[in-house]
């Protein structure tokens, strides 16, 4: 009977030990401490075994009495390492020195139990009888440890989850039966059950320490409700969506119908601002949904730069204020008077954050008052920002605050009421805050109204730095500069706009080659203006040869339209003196070229204000005609403003027209061979231009598809390519017919 309990238990055990072995699973204590318990469990069985063998088959005595010795050493270690399972469930941070205590304290029982006497026989062939000091040893650590293990379970049992708990049933059932073994051993000693024992609790364990498929299956199950969650969410965000954006569309459409059968002057302005008020909408929430896309896939990074902060703030306040006087609500605000002088920090975001959080008080707000503060903190050279905006409005229900910031989401009787927006604004705030490293906190109270909260440092520009002012206009005509780009249009403008400072020598080149060639034979400048996407041989590969020509040290821009988040930092890693991005604007060169050419030029402390004057004529003549050239570029969807930020005046920009319709039948023969051909890196170098041409002169759709094309040939996806090929076509052409009708237009108004 003997024997055929030990292989039992010896199957039984090695099949729980392959099933645990192959199962995958974490690694973690418990884990590591189950698998110890295991293979002691096995070791165990097989010593039970051997000396079961030695006493059947008459060994001599000092073999049994050692095998009876090992034996007891092996109770002692598992009910230690079992000890420690049973501690870790409640205590998951032992400390090491607790483990070497309890080690420490095992090992000098084991060192008692060697000098202690131990007994065994076989018992009319049904078992064996072991008997002895070494054994009641064993019976003592084994209750002893018992207690100890139930004492910590009661003292832990208060903090653990119900999961946790059901660790313990292996810890009752094994002191159930050890009770039972022992009981049973003292009415028939023979009767040895301790292997049986761990056995038991071993396997008992195993299905209790995981159980992996049931694990799986749970997390899939909340997987598919938030994945569903979502899925309604978004389902109810785009139903949203297409009432929000169709909302000014038909603005759009309705308005400009009117305007092209307008009777007079003054009727289509009317109309006209209408499109510009309801474009506006529209772009709010295109520019809603972009800005919560570009969060989720982590392309926003915080940009800190000086600026002014009471104005900043005030301005924020004076741009929001007519809108909401403007509903019949009280709005004021305050600004404290020991706020900082000046600020270093993402203003660009922190704009866009309170912009958020005041229309939404403007939306839900329809009677009452909108209160805006901006508090502050100094400590050292950290500023923290307390901006609060208040308001008497709708307030938020407890059960949905929690959904307050959740993207796609809107509060329930928000769903079928006229509130416009997207439901975005307070997800992107609360995401760009902590981006920023700030937090948001909410207070409202169900029809009496809401309180925003905005707590986020800013440092403190110190006092030597406050001296860094921006620069509008600089003198350099003492200034020799060298352009390389190969796109010719690129050329023409950075050179106009650098004559436009007063810059009297100017090289362009087309290829880092010539520039290199040039640096060889020692021609001296004062700054080089370099662009990176150049077929053969990029930017940073031609800076790194001038680095090895012998006594170079001219300044080096780089000149490029990688303008995403972080370029700036790769190029100056890269080693250029500062980086200046496509489409070139005015403030940005001059601040760039202020910085490294400061004792070459004479900074000129006039402002714009007789440039603004002249254009403002400019204007107020083009007023008195029906339309003008500039409003015809508008009512085609050129973004003629952004246009002249980069080029200054419509003459300027007339000249870059022409420049641009000259070479872009070249340009594009050179797309379409290189899209022929699958060339895909030249494709991109051709492409990558045509962006940075369309932008300078305000077309934006043809500049947003071309940038796709750069990015999808940068991948070498043709399909792309190839399926998209008469979208950008189509754009090209329309823009082409645009510019042609504008020159036209633009030569009548001349006459």
């Amino acid at each position: 009977m003997g024997k055929i309990l030990f292989i039992f238990n010896l199957i039984y055990l090695t099949l729980i030990a392959i099933i645990y072995c192959t199962k995958k699973k974490q690694n973690t204590e418990d884990n590591k401490l189950y698998k110890i318990i295991l293979i002691t469990s096995i070791i165990g069985l097989i010593i039970d075994m051997l000396q079961y063998i030695a006493i059947e088959k008459a060994y001599p005595i000092i073999i049994i009495k050692g095998l009876n010795k090992l034996f007891l050493i092996y109770v002692i270690i598992w009910i230690t390492i079992f000890a420690q399972y049973i501690l870790n469930i409640g205590n998951k941070k032992q400390t090491k020195e607790q483990l070497d205590r309890i080690k420490i304290i095992s090992l000098c029982f084991i060192i008692i139990l060697l000098l202690l006497p131990v007994n065994a026989q076989m018992m009319n062939n049904q078992g064996i009888y072991i008997y002895g000091l070494s054994v009641d040893l064993c019976h003592v650590v084994s209750i002893g440890y018992i207690l100890i293990m139930f004492l910590i379970m009661i003292k832990d049992i208060y903090i653990l989850q119900e999961n946790e708990l059901k660790k313990y049933i292996p810890l009752f059932l094994y002191a159930i039966l050890t009770s039972i073994s022992l009981i049973t051993q003292v009415k028939v000693p023979y009767l040895l059950l301790t292997t049986s024992v761990h056995t038991f609790v071993t396997v008992v364990t195993f299905f209790f320490i995981e159980n992996p498929d049931i694990e799986l299956i749970e997390q899939l199950e909340i997987a598919k409700e938030q994945a569903d969650r979502a899925n309604e969410a978004k389902t109810d965000f785009l139903s949203s969506m297409s009432h929000e954006i169709r909302t000014p569309l038909n603005a759009i459409v309705g308005f400009s119908d009117c305007l092209e059968n307008a009777k007079t002057i003054e009727e289509a302005k009317n109309n006209a601002k209408d499109i510009v008020k309801a474009s506006d909408t529209l772009l709010e929430i295109v520019n809603g949904i972009l800005d919560i896309s570009k969060i989720e896939a982590g392309k926003v990074g915080i940009v800190n730069t000086p600026y002014s902060s009471k104005e900043f703030f005030t301005s924020i306040a004076k741009e929001i204020e007519p809108k909401i006087k403007e509903k019949g609500i009280e709005f004021t605000y305050y600004i404290a008077n020991d706020l900082p002088k000046t600020l270093y920090g993402d203003d660009t975001n922190l704009k866009k954050i309170m912009m958020n959080i005041l229309k939404n008080a403007y939306k839900y707000t329809k009677t009452g008052f909108i209160r805006y503060e901006v508090n502050c903190i100094n400590i050292k050279d950290i500023c923290k920002l307390i901006i609060t905006v208040e308001d008497s409005g709708k307030g938020i229900k407890k059960e949905e605050m929690d959904g307050l910031f959740t993207k796609f989401e809107r509060q329930k009787e928000d769903k079928n009421t006229t509130i416009e927006g997207t439901g975005l604004g307070l997800a992107i705030s609360k995401e760009l805050i902590e981006l920023m490293g700030g937090r948001i906190i909410v207070h409202s109270t169900y029809k009496e109204g809401s309180k925003f909260t905005i707590i986020v440092n800013q440092k403190i520009q110190a006092e030597n730095q406050k001296n860094i002012t921006i620069q509008k206009e600089i003198d350099l005509s003492k200034v020799k500069i060298l352009i390389v780009d190969d796109n010719k249009l690129n050329l023409k403008v950075a050179t106009k706009l650098l004559e436009r400072l007063n810059a009297k020598e100017i090289t362009c080149i087309e290829s880092g080659f010539e520039c290199i060639e040039k640096m060889k034979q020692k021609e001296v400048y004062d700054l080089i203006l370099l662009d990176d996407m150049m077929p053969e041989m990029s930017g940073v590969e031609t800076l790194k040869k001038l680095k090895k020509i012998s006594g170079f040290k001219i300044p080096v821009v780089m000149l490029t339209a990688n303008a995403i988040h972080g370029m700036r930092e790769k190029y100056l890693y890269d080693g250029f003196d500062d980086y200046i991005s496509k489409p070139i604007q005015k403030d940005q060169l001059v601040q760039v070229l202020s910085s490294i050419l400061k004792e070459k030029i004479e900074v000129e402390k006039s402002t714009k204000e007789k440039s603004q004057q002249e254009e403002n004529q400019k204007d107020s003549l083009q007023e008195k005609k029906e339309i003008s050239p500039k409003e015809f570029l508008k009512l085609k969807g050129v973004d003629i403003d952004q246009a002249l930020e980069l080029l200054g005046d419509m003459n300027l920009y007339k000249d870059t027209v022409k420049d641009f319709i000259e070479e872009l039948e070249q340009k594009w023969k050179r797309i379409i061979e290189y899209k022929e051909k699958g060339n895909m890196k030249d494709y991109a170098i051709e492409v990558h231009s045509l962006k940075s041409d369309a932008k300078y002169l305000g077309l934006t759709k043809l500049a947003e598809i071309a940038y796709d094309h750069e990015l999808k040939s940068k991948e070498e996806d043709k399909n792309y390519i190839h399926d998209h090929w008469e979208e950008l076509e189509k754009e090209k052409h329309q823009s082409i017919e645009i510019l042609h009708s504008y020159l036209a237009l633009d030569q009548e108004d001349t006459k």
